[in-house]
């Protein structure tokens, strides 16, 4: 779990996480300059820095993200949620980039999402299709790529979750919520599994992300 100043939500993803793997998360400080031996690195929510110059800009520029970067390009599994997808667009990670919300109104509130791709290593517990809700708490989360690019994910199916169109709660372009490497080890998502990741949360739709991952990673 890669933290920042500014984090607020790598305790909730904490929590989920050795709950449903029960497995301990190791926190590792912006600043560090070597990564442990990792399963999985995750860049969790929050605003990493106060989202100075604009969201995960000095974030993607830590001294750890070059092993995060180089972990990733050797086939480490990655996830980004919120501020995480953020810095995964920045650090060029994913394509396009995350921009303020359509309202240009800070958005907290469940949302209704479709998995639109259910494979290893995080969605596959889901079901192709499926309707699922999760929480969404951002004000920067309007994914935007030029044409071109739009069409390839479309194309390449990186595209693994989509808001409902009618409950897209930041404008992203094809309501995308949720978007992969053409490799797949690699996601970014806007809505926050890790809050909706058990039944005192009040539901268990992004439980199954983490069981997802458990499963392909044993």
């Amino acid at each position: 779990m890669i933290v920042f100043p500014g984090s607020n939500c790598e305790r909730d993803a904490a929590v989920a996480l050795e709950r449903l793997w029960q497995r301990p998360v190791q926190r590792v400080w912006h600043g560090a300059r070597r990564l442990p031996p990792s399963a999985l690195i995750v860049l969790p929510g929050g605003f990493s820095f106060g989202d100075y110059l604009r969201p995960a800009a000095l974030a993607a520029a830590s001294p750890i993200l070059r092993e995060v970067v180089a972990a990733a390009r050797r086939g480490t599994p990655v996830l980004g949620i919120c501020n995480g997808f953020q810095v995964l667009c920045e650090t060029g990670l994913l394509p396009g980039a995350l921009l303020r919300n359509r309202s240009t109104r800070f958005v907290s509130r469940l949302v209704r999402l479709s998995v639109e791709r259910a494979r290893p290593p995080f969605t596959q517990f889901y079901r192709d299709g499926e309707e699922i809700a999760l929480p969404v708490a951002h004000k920067d989360g309007q994914y935007f790529a030029d044409a071109p690019t739009l069409a390839r994910l479309e194309g390449e199916g990186q595209i693994i979750m989509r808001y409902a169109p009618d409950d897209n709660p930041n404008g992203a372009a094809h309501h995308i919520a949720a978007l992969s490497s053409r490799d797949g080890r690699i996601l970014g998502m806007m809505p926050h599994p890790e809050r909706r990741a058990e039944a005192a949360l009040g539901g268990e739709d992004g439980a199954r992300l983490f069981l997802s991952l458990r499963d392909a990673l044993a």
